[in-house]
């Protein structure tokens, strides 16, 4: 168990007066102890007290040790009535209001409130504890997530050096599984985007057998998973010549880019980062197609808690990590992401990736 975690989260535990807070969401339950798992439909849950006598309960099929998390176990199995359930209320006092986190699947929730029978109000989301305190990255963690952007800087630069010899999309993407490996990272992070031409006016673009053009902008969206950690960066190239209209696209999201990330401090809000970067697009006549919002946090998982967007007025603080990736998509026609990562500091921001941005033009 990591103890500094912990007690960050007794401390707001005690000041939002929840007495008892249940968590299940595994990313949160590896931040806390170190332990990784993926529980599936099965019953896997911390029950976290304000007194700190927590206790974990967990299905037999996960042979995790108490030493491991750092409490006690109460194992249940795929027999017991209610999957356990019982178990789980037998560690809780119903009397009191109780926090659940958002990642709890909804059979578990409902069959805890009817089995405890008591108003809705007698319920609260334990999320908004952990998703705050895990938004704010310890030393530690911003060292292992320049670690894992480093690695992922070089990805791009090996992938892009693969575009001349005109792999479909499909195709980059195993190659690209090989580079990680090779990198020593443990995956990807999210499924990864290799988009040419027009197929990259999709931002959620699934890759095909789509052969690069001369003229295509060639979108890589890429990230892996290094010591728990994920990266993520998106760079845009264009393929033998780029048009005048492309290239305006391409100047303008990279301006863009820069703005935002120029607007990163402390106090500022996430909603005023996202204008920056917005209005310039709208300015240049290009607002209607730039369809997503500017950023989202990143850590243990590649989409955290927490965004860059026109409805986030929440203020920036130091240790924050997120990415900023504006991006214009003409339908049928082209597109440009370009994303980076960056971590708030007491004065402004670091970028954590340092692949040349410059408009590329590959022969």
């Amino acid at each position: 168990m990591n103890n500094i975690r912990m007690n960050k989260i007794l401390v707001e535990m005690k000041v939002r007066k929840l007495p008892q807070l249940l968590v299940s969401d595994p990313a949160t339950i590896y931040y806390l102890t170190g332990v990784s798992v993926d529980p599936g439909e099965r019953l896997l849950t911390l029950v976290l007290k304000e007194n700190g006598e927590h206790v974990a309960v967990i299905n037999r099929l996960f042979p995790i040790a108490e030493k491991d998390l750092g409490m006690p176990i109460v194992s249940v199995d795929d027999t017991d009535e209610g999957f356990g359930m019982l178990n789980l209320i037998n560690q809780l006092d119903v009397n009191q209001k109780i926090a659940v986190d958002k990642s709890w699947a909804a059979h578990f929730l409902l069959d805890l409130m009817k089995r405890v029978d008591k108003p809705v109000d007698n319920f609260d989301l334990s999320s908004n504890i952990t998703d705050d305190i895990r938004s704010v990255k310890s030393v530690e963690e911003i060292k292992l997530m320049k670690d894992v952007s480093k690695d992922n800087d070089e990805a791009v630069n090996r992938l892009q050096a693969l575009i001349p010899q005109k792999l479909t999309e499909l195709e980059m993407t195993k190659k690209l599984a090989a580079i990680y490996h090779d990198l020593g990272n443990s995956g990807f992070s999210f499924d990864p985007i290799v988009a040419y031409g027009a197929n990259g006016a999709d931002p959620h673009h699934m890759n095909d057998d789509s052969i690069v053009k001369a003229g295509d902008s060639i979108i890589l969206d890429i990230g892996g998973i290094k010591n728990g950690y994920c990266s993520d960066m998106t760079r845009t190239f264009f393929y033998q010549e780029v048009s005048d209209k492309s290239r305006d696209v391409y100047e303008t999201v990279l301006e863009a880019n820069l703005r935002a990330i120029a607007k990163v401090k402390p106090g500022v809000k996430f909603s005023e980062i996202d204008a920056a970067a917005r209005d310039y697009i709208t300015e240049k006549g290009y607002g209607e197609y730039f369809t997503h919002r500017t950023g989202h946090f990143i850590g243990i998982e590649c989409h955290e808690a927490g965004d860059v967007s026109a409805a986030n007025h929440t203020e920036v603080k130091p240790g924050m990590i997120f990415s900023i990736e504006p991006g214009i998509y003409l339908p049928g026609e082209v597109g440009v992401r370009i994303e980076d990562l960056v971590v708030a500091t007491e004065t402004g921001c670091d970028v954590l990736n340092h692949y040349p941005k410059e408009l590329t033009i590959i022969a």
